[in-house]
């Protein structure tokens, strides 16, 4: 094990590096802006993306050991532990690994520790009030081998009084203006008011100047930043940095807002492996704006999704110089035009009005979920009194949020959680209330998320830049860090592709469907996989309905009694198609224990192909990748999409018995041949429409495309049909293997009678 030391104003601070890929090279440093007047909190700063303890873990109190998804995770966690003890806090010393340069060691710390530096000030300065009085309370979290982070170092004690609940809100670490703050301060400032008035508002507004959340200097210095919010003379840094990616990468993608690189317009970027991975990867996405709820001094948005191997991957990056409605609708449209207008199931930002004013007009069709973390932060500020008179409030607000299995039992705690606190009153929980089918994980169940499970990632932001874009990140060194981010991300893909193909994983059961999985899913996602699998034996199956086609079971786990836990599956037998209550196939694309639990009492062997999510196997990221402008197409073209439904489904049908794949071949080959014909007709003739104008004939490159495509789709019934045969092959060693048991079990029987 190896031990890192640093010295800080004469103390100092121990290092346990651990064991593991990063032990290769450790670079240790300071913060970039230690001195007090600039001070840079990374609070409340999220994606991804879990900036909360473990969903579940109700314990609000730091621990030697305890586990974050993020450093920034534990930021937050260890900033809202303070904002209710009563102290501030400040990001302190950190390390780096000399690999790649992420974070890898980060200590925070009570904002009274350490002593100013002695210095030769000049006399005639103001003498500013002494605040550091050598307070020990801190918090070192260590990046594991996991990914993970861990608390190595907790130091409760303080040497100073704590600040009572009504005047936290006046600590530096839990003041920020914050994103709807943001737009009420902008819309009051264009209509000419002053800092004075725009406070009025605020207050009245917030129910109170403890509620507002910062100061009028805050307010004041916001308004006078926004006047000249510019990218300064970094800006042509990044400028120039777009058009050489341009000129080297022919799928690179920038816009500017205004097309003036003079303008305050915001600006966008996506490269080419960006806009293949949203191919892949798109059905869900994040657009991460940390920045409006701390202090960032770069507005940098980033747009996120998860990969086949469940990690954080890129769909593009904004510097956001203007954050009205109509430029976060530019920023979606643009984005939307790089993306070829393929729109997300899903797509996750915080709740801001200004935001959610824009994806309704520019994805009217994708589910929009509220970042879960961001609503809890707001919370602390919006019940910040109430939190300080009830201590408990904030554990079971959580606990009725992430642990309620129902939208029943959601309803009865909510309403029981109002009573019990003399809360029916509160204008913003009646908000938030309001709009519960946009955060509350209950009402978000029904729709693909790609989390594995439904309190995973809606509690924060997809951390893409976790560990290389923070607060003290400034323009001039944005790009480098960006280029690490990425860097890095690669090269965890490929380590992970990795070990996907050369370590086999462990089978815990004898189970065909198991055996199955470890060979189609990504390591990380076959785990989950086996897990949901293996609990299906402690989770029994009750017959409650068998009528017609349709089968309804009820799956409880074993030694529980409540039937309100139990949940009920109604099952297709003839089309092998399953629906459970907890609608974790629909959340998270991954079959939960409680389908398998019925797979298993009916005899389902092997997983049914349309369980199979492409985005989650290891062959996510194989296959033609269909470019509709190659193939001479509109954008939105609705045949291609209905021609590409149509033969998926051929492929998965056809692979399912020897009759069925006989007759698709059929039906193909014949497709095939009909479309040769038609494409040869429409070469020898002209078709005239309206006043001369014709339709162009496809071209030899079209016709060599087609010829590709319709190889590919053959050497895919190919390998439907290899499949078919193992998979009957397995079948049969199965038979041999239950008739030499049987033949067994005779023999004993009747040396037994002998």
């Amino acid at each position: 094990m190896q031990l890192g030391l640093l010295s800080i104003d004469n103390e100092v601070v121990e290092f346990d590096m651990g064991s593991g890929e990063e032990d290769t090279g450790l670079d240790s440093e300071h913060p970039d802006d230690y001195d007090e007047s600039n001070e840079e909190m990374a609070e409340n700063s999220s994606v991804s993306r879990d900036n909360s303890p473990p969903c579940g873990d109700l314990n609000l109190e730091p621990f030697e050991g305890m586990e974050f998804d993020s450093e920034q995770a534990a930021r937050i966690f260890y900033n809202s532990y303070a904002r209710r003890i009563g102290f501030s806090t400040r990001v302190s010393v950190y390390q780096r690994s000399r690999r790649d340069g992420s974070i890898i060691c980060r200590q925070i710390v009570c904002s009274r520790e350490g002593f100013r530096r002695e210095g030769s000030e000049n006399r005639s300065k103001r003498q500013r009030t002494i605040t550091r009085v050598g307070c020990k309370a801190q918090i070192t979290v260590k990046k594991q081998t996991s990914g993970k982070w861990a608390v190595s170092k907790l130091i409760k004690e303080h040497n100073h009084e704590l600040v009572p609940p009504d005047k936290v809100h006046c600590l530096r670490s839990h003041r920020h203006v914050s994103g709807p703050a943001r737009s009420l301060i902008d819309t009051l400032q264009a209509a000419g008011m002053g800092p004075s008035g725009v406070m009025s508002v605020l207050i009245r507004e917030s129910g109170g100047i403890n509620n507002v959340g910062f100061t009028k200097v805050d307010c004041q210095n916001y308004m006078s930043s926004s006047r000249q919010r510019t990218l300064g003379s970094g800006g042509q840094l990044v400028f120039d940095y777009l058009k050489q990616m341009q000129a080297e990468d022919s799928g690179f993608f920038y816009a500017i807002q205004d097309d003036s690189e003079n303008s305050n317009g915001n600006i966008f970027w996506v490269d080419s492996n960006s806009r293949t991975n949203y191919k892949y990867f798109g059905d869900t996405v994040t657009f991460d704006t940390t920045y409006r709820t701390n202090r960032y001094r770069v507005p940098f948005a980033p747009f996120t999704g998860w990969n086949h191997h469940g990690q954080p991957v890129l769909f593009g990056c904004a510097l956001l110089l203007n954050e009205s409605e109509s430029s976060f609708v530019w920023l979606f449209q643009t984005w939307l035009t790089a993306m070829e207008n393929h729109h997300p199931v899903s797509i996750t930002t915080d709740q801001d009005r200004i935001i959610r004013g824009a994806v309704a007009q520019v994805f009217p069709g994708t589910r929009h979920r509220f970042c879960k973390w961001n609503v809890f932060r707001e919370a602390q500020e919006k019940l910040s009194h109430v939190y300080g008179t009830y201590p408990t409030l904030e554990v079971e607000l959580q606990r009725t949020i992430n642990l309620t299995e129902t939208v029943a039992e959601f309803e009865s705690s909510w309403n029981s959680l109002l009573l019990r606190y003399n809360l029916l009153d509160s204008d913003w929980l009646r908000l938030m209330y309001d709009a519960r089918h946009q955060w509350v994980p209950v009402y978000l169940r029904d729709t693909f998320f790609g989390e594995m499970s439904i309190n995973q990632g809606s509690d924060s932001i997809n951390s893409f830049f976790d560990g290389f874009i923070n607060a003290s990140t400034n323009i001039h060194v944005l790009i480098k860090q960006y280029e690490r981010a990425v860097a890095s991300r690669y090269e965890k893909e490929v380590k992970a592709d990795y070990d996907t193909i050369n370590n086999a994983p462990f089978l815990k059961t004898p189970s065909p469907m198991e055996k199955q999985a470890a060979g189609l899913y990504t390591r990380k996602i076959f785990m989950k996989f086996q897990e949901e699998l293996v609990e299906t034996l402690a989770n029994p199956v009750t017959l409650i309905d068998d009528i017609g086609e349709q089968t309804t079971y009820r799956v409880a786990k074993f030694g529980e009694d409540d039937k309100a836990k139990a949940h009920l599956i109604r099952f297709n037998v003839f089309e092998k198609k399953a629906w459970c209550s907890c609608q974790m196939f629909e959340f998270a694309g991954i079959v939960c224990r409680h389908i398998l639990a019925v797979f298993r009492v009916t005899n389902v062997l092997t997983l049914p192909s349309h369980y199979i999510l492409k985005r989650w196997t290891r062959s996510a990221k194989s296959g033609v990748v269909l470019d509709v402008r190659i193939l001479g197409l509109p954008n939105n073209s609705q045949e291609y999409d209905n021609l590409r439904r149509l033969a998926v489904k051929y492929v998965e049908e056809g692979a399912e018995s020897t009759h069925l794949y006989n007759v698709a071949m059929a039906a193909l080959h014949e497709a095939s041949d009909k479309v040769a014909a038609a494409k040869k007709q429409g070469a020898e003739r002209r078709v005239h429409v309206g006043s001369g104008h014709r339709l162009q004939s496809c071209s030899v490159d079209q016709e060599k495309k087609i010829q590709e495509l319709t190889a590919e789709l053959e050497n895919a019934s190919q390998r439907c049909e290899a499949y078919r045969a193992s998979l009957l092959a397995v079948l049969k060693d199965m038979e041999e293997q239950k008739l030499r048991m049987e033949v067994k079990v005779q023999n004993v029987r009747l040396h037994l009678k002998g």
